[in-house]
């Protein structure tokens, strides 16, 4: 066979492969090493096997993913989410919508210093949904602010997402910090207006709450400063350069465990909880990791890359173009992998056809995230609304979807905007770097 034919039926193979729900890891490393020994040996083959783990392990900016996992686990132990949500509330309860709006500032807050957007959404169906409810919110309403909330997570540093594409794309983590920053605050922005406007067209939905008090407002203020501070730290010292990315996440991992020994809201089997769940989340990635390598490889040997932006240059269709198309087949990926799993897989082929038309990576990257961000909302699958359907199975899950439509207009409009002007992304990082 020619090593096209092989990479053609490499890349069939492990769709066909996550399809049966062989996991995506040692899908990537079974066709890897099985399509680079069709394409010279097996004795190769298995030598780069022995090799490339060693690789990914030694690897300095990987790093920063137990880190950055075990300082989530910490902020969960701490009860920060709460601290969070309820001085959102007391700010913002007594308007229509108040509590949505809450739960936006909230999630995006502990998104920040949380790490994970199911963790994040876990945590805030448990934290805000009685609330939202208990004030006479819709729960399908109540339940898709949580997720939209959630989803946000996906692009606000330091993003889990954001360091996977770093180490697959060999781009700089800090540069792509930076660019999502304005990003995310678009997002957020976005997210508001939508439920402004769900608000306004039905009320009913979102009724106003009774203002707190002032003392009511400090205090929960004041409660939440542990976690404000803690944010503070991370963004102060991460961009202005104080802290490498390496550097940020070490020192909000112990900075997490000071916080919850104070607190002391962390105990031996909390703290053995915390570790393994740490150990369990960041062994799973660091086998994506190798597989996506493994798999990498042996698309290079296989010039697939050069053969597609062949094939994409023939195509009579301007760059703009060829990124929308790129873009719609992220969303109908959506409907068949998980939008993560979508992006490990297709960067391979999809970051060459970027660059060849001059695209910056970093670029790609934030509009990465977004797509993530979309298909963690987006039904058919939405991981998000999943997870709150399953931990609240009186809430329709079509209720849910019909719910969430808002949100992911509003997330559409902000990928339309972020494609139509690269610069919304770029300024910042040149600004530093210039």
């Amino acid at each position: 066979m020619s090593a096209t034919a092989i990479g053609i039926s490499g890349v069939v193979a492990l769709f066909a492969l996550v399809i049966f729900h062989v996991p995506l890891a040692f899908a990537m490393i079974a066709v890897g090493i099985v399509a680079f020994a069709l394409q010279t040996d097996w004795g190769p083959a298995l030598t780069y096997l022995a090799s490339e783990p060693s690789q990914v392990l030694g690897s300095i900016d990987i790093a920063t993913i137990p880190l950055f996992l075990l300082m989530g686990a910490f902020v969960s132990v701490s009860g920060f989410s709460s601290d969070l949500y309820k001085a959102a509330a007391a700010l913002l309860g007594h308007r229509k919508g108040g509590l949505a709006y809450a739960t936006i500032g909230g999630s995006a807050a502990f998104g920040a210093i949380c790490g994970s957007s199911p963790a994040t959404v876990a945590t805030f169906t448990r934290v805000s949904l009685p609330e939202m409810l208990q004030r006479g919110y819709s729960p399908s309403f109540s339940g898709a602010t949580i997720a939209a909330g959630g989803a946000l997570k996906a692009l606000i540093p330091p993003s889990l997402t954001m360091i996977l594409y770093c180490v697959i794309a060999r781009t700089y983590i800090f540069d792509v910090f930076i660019a999502a920053v304005i990003p995310a605050i678009i997002t957020v922005i976005a997210n508001i207006v939508a439920i402004a406007l769900v608000v306004r067209w039905n009320s009913g939905i979102a009724p106003a709450a009774d203002r707190a008090a002032r003392r009511e407002k400090v205090s929960a203020v004041l409660r939440a400063s542990p976690a404000a501070l803690l944010i503070a730290i991370i963004f102060a010292g991460l961009y202005s350069g104080v802290f490498t990315v390496n550097e940020a996440a070490s020192v909000a991992a112990v900075t997490s465990f000071v916080f919850a020994l104070f607190r002391r809201s962390i105990t031996p089997a909390s703290f053995v909880i915390a570790m393994r769940d740490t150990a369990a989340v960041a062994g799973m990635i660091y086998f994506i990791l190798i597989g996506s390598s493994i798999f990498t490889y042996f698309i290079s040997v296989a010039r697939i890359p050069e053969q597609l932006i062949a094939f994409v240059g023939s195509v009579n269709l301007p760059p703009m173009g060829i990124i929308a198309l790129i873009l719609m087949t992220y969303l109908v990926l959506g409907a068949v992998f998980d939008e993560l799993a979508a992006m490990i897989v297709t960067l391979p082929f999809v970051l060459p056809i970027i660059v060849h038309f001059g695209y910056d990576p970093i670029w790609w990257a934030v509009l990465n995230v977004v797509i993530i961000e979309l298909g963690l909302v987006i039904p058919p699958i939405g991981l998000v609304i999943l997870i709150i359907n399953a931990m609240r199975p009186d809430i329709p899950l079509h209720k849910l979807y019909k719910a969430i439509t808002p949100f992911v207009i509003a997330d559409l409009v902000v990928l339309a905007v972020l494609t139509a002007f690269p610069k919304l992304s770029l300024w910042l990082p040149a600004l530093l770097h210039g």
